[in-house]
């Protein structure tokens, strides 16, 4: 079966490059270039380069379609972006998440840079990614019958909530999926996360190393396992450092506004706090805003510290000063774990690859 398009080019019986002006051009069998082109791993690297130039000289292009019949791989893989919504009153419409959560997710830097790593990580295998919201039942639905019936190989999961039902349902369903979180306890799915408590101890101990004594907290949703964590690390190091008092925290929504009302409240009842951190940059760089709205210098008055080292930090004034999380890299090591996955035996234990943080020192702390 031939499975060049027809491009032209002057090349095969009807100026199509063929497999077998591959072969020509590279020294090898028809097979071994049909093996090379369908993505099997077991050719020797220098055959699979010399094939890949050979690929490039002549102009082949491997029909995707054709390609799948042989491989029974569609070289697709879904990029769900998932939240808990239950469908009634969430806004969906048919087959689509609603605008509102879409909306959400497009303005959030954190999804452009998960983005971004994924379509790097996806690129050296000639595969593709394919953006699905699941906001919904019927948008659940909708996901597993996409990956059942094979019109993606796999699923990146990135869910907004930790009550979202689809990791379970991708799990149970036997579906490749990997998840960008630790999953909820009895869900045996492959997933790549941060080590978020290390995050929040790091944050505390540059605060306290700067000599800050008034150290205050802005949180995420409570529910948040990550929020969580890196409000638990940095209340521990905080005591571990010896801080004796009783660290406040305000809550926010992960959003500039959430940020600025908690700043708010923080300042209201602790006037003399002299470092916040927060537990994203976009809420830092919105206590950054209501404590220039009070007068307070940043950092010779009040020491800012966020986490993810994401745009918001950059655009900061003061530039933040920041807890890295590596998104771009976490991104890329899920497509190797869910290509491994759908090469590999599906019966596998489920692998976790935790990512360490690492501290950015700008201008706020």
């Amino acid at each position: 079966m031939d499975t060049g398009r027809r491009t032209g080019t002057g090349l095969g019986t009807g100026g199509v490059p063929t497999l077998e002006d591959v072969a020509r051009a590279a020294g090898v069998s028809r097979a071994t270039v049909s093996r090379v082109v369908n993505g099997v791993r077991n050719v020797d690297p220098a055959i699979q380069q010399a094939v890949r130039r050979a690929v490039a000289a002549t102009g082949y292009a491997p029909n995707r379609a054709a390609r799948s019949l042989v491989t029974r791989r569609s070289g697709i893989v879904a990029l769900v972006v998932s939240g808990a919504g239950s469908g009634a009153g969430s806004g969906a419409g048919a087959g689509g998440a609603g605008d509102g959560f879409a909306a959400r997710v497009f303005e959030d830097p954190f999804f452009g840079r998960v983005v971004s790593g994924v379509v790097r990580g996806l690129r050296p295998h000639g595969a593709h990614p394919v953006l699905m919201f699941a906001d919904s039942a019927e948008d659940r639905a909708e996901v597993l019958a996409h990956l059942a019936q094979r019109s993606a190989d796999g699923a990146l999961l990135v869910t907004t909530d930790p009550r979202d039902p689809l990791p379970g349902m991708l799990a149970e369903a036997g579906l490749p999926a990997v998840l960008l979180a630790c999953p909820a306890a009895g869900v045996p799915l492959d997933h790549v996360d941060l080590r978020h408590r290390e995050g929040g101890e790091l944050a505390a101990r540059h605060l306290l190393g700067l000599g800050r004594t008034r150290l205050s907290a802005i949180g995420g949703p409570a529910d948040v396992p990550a929020s969580r964590e890196r409000l638990a690390g940095f209340r521990e190091a905080a005591a571990a450092g010896g801080t004796r008092s009783r660290i406040p925290v305000a809550e926010g929504d992960f959003t500039l506004d959430g940020g600025e009302r908690a700043m708010r409240r923080l300042l209201a009842g602790e006037p003399g706090l002299d470092a916040v951190f927060a537990v994203n940059d976009v809420m830092a760089q919105g206590a950054c805003l209501v404590l220039r709205e009070h007068g307070r210098r940043i950092p010779e008055d009040v020491a800012v510290v966020g986490f993810d080292d994401s745009g918001a930090a950059a655009a900061c004034r003061p530039r933040l000063t920041t807890v890295r999380q590596p998104v771009e890299e976490m991104a890329a090591e899920m497509v190797r774990l869910l290509l491994d996955r759908v090469a590999a035996d599906a019966s596998r234990a489920p692998v976790s690859v935790l990512f360490a943080p690492a501290l950015v020192i700008c201008d706020s702390a």
